[in-house]
């Protein structure tokens, strides 16, 4: 029976949009494709994710590829992306039903160090028993390592927890080690649905 769901963060419980965040700091047309592909398509952000770099230097690492102009654009996709914090409709609720209703609820994210820093500004962070990020972990999803130590870190049996992610890799790679997932297309009223069919008791 599912006592715990697990829920990734990026694209389930806030909007992941490299589109917003590039228009938010002004990038024009012209220079779009270039800081899309050497700042959020980078191999240093997947660095920042296994946190085997620090955003500083990720940010420096990007810059080496880029214009001079380019430089402080850059620096702010790495760093201010999440200000505004975009929620995704609905989710904040279902977490607040599911915690009344006596689940508990746990994070697993690929994410750099810097999660910590804007965590408690995500909404429905603040119902949650347990976080676990790929960057303090050095572990990124969909190894199996992660799996298994979110299970020994909070003593969690996989056939008991519900995985939520957007990434049907990362949902393969839970069910490889014996957690059941659900892919997340955006509609937390689709996800709803999807969680009664499996017997998951909300309203």
């Amino acid at each position: 029976m599912i006592q715990n769901i697990v829920f990734d963060m990026g694209n389930v419980l806030l909007r992941f949009d490299r589109d917003f965040f590039l228009d938010a700091v002004g990038v024009q047309d012209s220079d779009r494709r270039l800081l899309l592909n050497n700042v959020y398509l980078s191999v240093e952000w997947a660095r920042m994710d296994r946190g085997s770099m620090t955003e500083a230097e990720a940010a420096e690492g990007m810059c080496r590829r880029l214009p001079q102009r380019l430089h402080e654009t850059a620096h702010l996709l790495v760093d201010r992306w999440d200000r505004p914090i975009l929620p995704v409709p609905g989710m904040e609720q279902l977490i607040a039903d599911l915690k009344q209703a006596g689940y508990h609820v746990y994070l697993l994210s690929n994410a750099s160090c810097r999660q910590h820093e804007y965590w408690p500004r995500v909404p429905g962070s603040q119902y949650f028993d347990g976080t676990l990020i790929s960057a303090d972990v050095k572990l990124v999803k969909p190894e199996a390592e992660i799996y298994r130590l979110l299970y020994k870190t909070f003593d969690l049996v996989p056939e008991e927890c519900l995985f939520i992610d957007d990434s049907t890799q990362n949902i393969e790679g839970a069910e490889r080690t014996g957690m059941p997932g659900i892919v997340f297309h955006g509609d937390a009223e689709e996800l709803r649905g999807e969680m009664k069919a499996l017997e998951i008791h909300i309203p």
